[in-house]
């Protein structure tokens, strides 16, 4: 497995995505039941489809499925193309965005879980290095982006990295100057339970990324408790 597959194995859907979809769902824009339900399954079935398929097939007028269609797009769940053909307005063709894909099930973590265990059966030295060519890719897209910023901006950086990655990241800067980095999601949970490998590699990338800082872990939830957590303290 080289390290293209490896970063496509662990990678995780963006929370931002999730967030949208959420949001999406409390407002009313999609229902996990209904007919906007039903409108996005056949739009996962067929591809894509113009109202007036739609309509036919959830049994609504076309004024109806439009009027869905126009919540599912301002939720960013659905977008569409135009195709001319006969004299007229374009004809609009409807097809699910990125963002809808999450509304599917989707197994990565037991995916990625089912592969550790695999690896580990066959070949338990290798873990730790997989762990490694992760950290070490992270690190390096990490890098860029925290070149040139002060101590505190760092941090908040990583934070902002972490939580593009799924670990629902919250910093809290406390009185002497140190600062606690949050996670109250683990992407790889799955994974973690499986190993030690990940959460090595993990306070490892911490420490890298910031090379002038003292990182403790101080919450971990392998040990119980609900979230993981670091203390980062700028060192002299």
């Amino acid at each position: 497995m080289d390290s293209c597959q490896v970063q496509l194995v662990f990678r995780q859907p963006s929370l931002c995505k999730l967030r949208h979809v959420l949001e999406a769902e409390l407002s009313g824009a999609t229902g996990l039941q209904g007919t906007r339900r039903q409108l996005l399954e056949v739009l996962k079935r067929r591809g894509e489809a113009r109202a007036e398929e739609l309509a036919e097939v959830l049994e609504v007028t076309v004024s109806a499925a439009r009027q869905h269609l126009a919540a599912l797009q301002a939720a960013g769940l659905v977008s569409h193309r135009e195709v001319k053909g006969a004299p007229g307005r374009p004809k609009h063709v409807y097809h699910l965005t990125p963002a809808a894909e999450e509304l599917f099930p989707k197994a990565y973590d037991q995916f990625a879980a089912e592969l550790v265990a695999f690896v580990g059966g066959e070949a338990p030295d290798l873990l730790p290095r997989l762990f490694e060519q992760r950290r070490t890719s992270r690190l390096g897209r990490t890098r860029a982006r925290l070149e040139g910023k002060p101590f505190e901006a760092r941090v908040r950086e990583i934070a902002a990295i972490l939580d593009e990655d799924g670990y629902l990241t919250a910093v809290e800067e406390l009185e002497d100057g140190a600062f606690v980095l949050q996670e109250h999601n683990c992407a790889i949970l799955g994974v973690a339970q499986l190993t030690p490998a990940p959460c090595a590699a993990e306070i490892d990338f911490l420490r890298e990324a910031l090379p002038d800082a003292s990182v403790e872990r101080v919450a971990h939830m392998l040990g119980g408790q609900h979230r993981c957590a670091y203390r980062i303290a700028p060192v002299a």
